[in-house]
C-alpha cells in the first residue's frame, strides 16, 4: 500500500495501479487493494471501472461501507449521465421511461423525500387593472396562534 500511495504522490497512477493488482494477486482474500483502485477510479470519474473494482472489494467484505459508497454512487452518476442523454435525445419513453421513474420513486423512498429535485418557484405575476396609476400593496400575513415553529407565519 505504502508505494502505491508513493506512485500517486508521485503522479504515476499507473504504476499505483499496478501496484494494487499485484497486491491483490499476492493477498487475494484482502478487500484493501480493490477497495484503494475503486477509490482512485471514482476520483478520476472512471465509474464503470469503479463499480468493477468496488464488486470485487465487497467480494471479500459484504460490509465494507466505502466499497458499497463508491458502487453506489458510480452506478447513479452513470444512471443519470445515460437517462440524461436520452432525455436530451428525446429517446426516453416506454419500458425506459416507465423504469426511470420507478427507480427515482426508489430513490426519494431511501432518502426520505417526495421530490429529489425542489420545484423551481413561479415568479409573482402582478396585473394592473387598466387606468389605475396606484400600486396596491401586499397585505402584511398575521402571526395565527402562538406556536414553536419560527417559519408558521410564510406558510
Amino acid at each position: 500500500m505504502a508505494a502505491a500511495d508513493a506512485a500517486v504522490a508521485a503522479g504515476q497512477p499507473d504504476k499505483a495501479f499496478a501496484v494494487l493488482k499485484s497486491a491483490s494477486q499476492a493477498f487475494p482474500a484482502d478487500k484493501t487493494p480493490w477497495v484503494r483502485m475503486a477509490q482512485m477510479r471514482f476520483d478520476a470519474n472512471n465509474y464503470g471501472q469503479a463499480i468493477i473494482d468496488g464488486l470485487e472489494a465487497l467480494e471479500r467484505d459484504p460490509d465494507d461501507t466505502l466499497a458499497n459508497s463508491i458502487v453506489a454512487v458510480s452506478g447513479l452518476r452513470v444512471s443519470s449521465k445515460a437517462l440524461a442523454e436520452l432525455t436530451r435525445k428525446n429517446k426516453i419513453n416506454g419500458d425506459v421511461k416507465s423504469e426511470a421513474q420507478d427507480l427515482a420513486k426508489l430513490l426519494r423512498t431511501s432518502l426520505g423525500q417526495e421530490e429529489l429535485v425542489a420545484p423551481r418557484p413561479k415568479p409573482p405575476t402582478r396585473t394592473k387593472p387598466a387606468g389605475t396609476t396606484t400600486t396596491a400593496t401586499a397585505a402584511t400575513p398575521k402571526p395565527g396562534p402562538a406556536s414553536n415553529d419560527p417559519f408558521s407565519v410564510i406558510k
